[in-house]
């Protein structure tokens, strides 16, 4: 059972959260608030396995409410989803600690997924900011192209797959694989490429 705790200012959002969440197996809103301040005490006192988390709230905001709950928590996972999708959002926060970034006009399916993966250890991305992190990176530090000898057909798929931003359930979608294959050809392709995250191993197969 994944243990999610929901912060965002509006309580209509919440209200819609909560029905979504509780209606999916495996998932329990433990939680919600509409403040970064007490979103910082609900994490220490409910111990949540994923915080959903908005960025734009009065008083203590999302960004500093993550901050505070990773110095606290560092494995806690915290997942955004916010309107704003822009540079100014998106960079503080993953500063801050968060694991993914989603956007509020996702279809629900998305979000789910994004919940599942958070607590899985991975990091979603809605795929528009997937893009523009890789670009950023590519622009940002040209290196030379990463190697793609010692990688099987297969892997070389996910690679690719990967680069386009796709996810998981995405990936195994169009190979017509397994979720755990693809985990497995993604963990294999991190060693190989020496990529310590998703978006790191994106940058790879966009340099290759």
């Amino acid at each position: 059972m994944i243990r999610v705790l929901l912060v965002d200012d509006q309580q209509l959002i919440r209200a819609g959260l909560r029905m979504l969440l509780d209606a999916e197996d495996g998932m329990e809103v433990v939680g919600e608030t509409g403040d970064g301040r007490t979103a910082v005490t609900l994490a220490a006192q409910l111990v949540p396995d994923v915080i959903v988390m908005d960025l734009r709230m009065p008083g203590v905001d999302g960004i500093t409410a993550t901050s505070r709950i990773m110095s606290e928590r560092p494995s806690t996972r915290v997942l955004v989803l916010t309107t704003f999708g822009d540079d100014d959002h998106l960079y503080p926060a993953l500063q801050a600690g968060a694991c993914g970034f989603l956007l509020k006009d996702a279809p629900p399916t998305e979000l789910l997924n994004g919940i599942h993966q958070a607590a899985a250890g991975e990091s979603p991305f809605s795929q528009e900011v997937l893009r523009r992190l890789v670009r950023r990176a590519v622009d940002a530090r040209p290196e030379a192209p990463a190697r793609r000898e010692g990688l099987t057909s297969r892997e070389l798929q996910v690679l690719d797959l990967v680069a386009e931003g796709l996810t998981n359930t995405e990936i195994a979608d169009r190979l017509h694989i397994g979720i755990t294959t693809v985990k497995t050809h993604i963990t294999a392709l991190m060693t190989k490429t020496n990529s310590p995250n998703r978006v790191r191993l994106a940058l790879a197969a966009h340099r290759s």
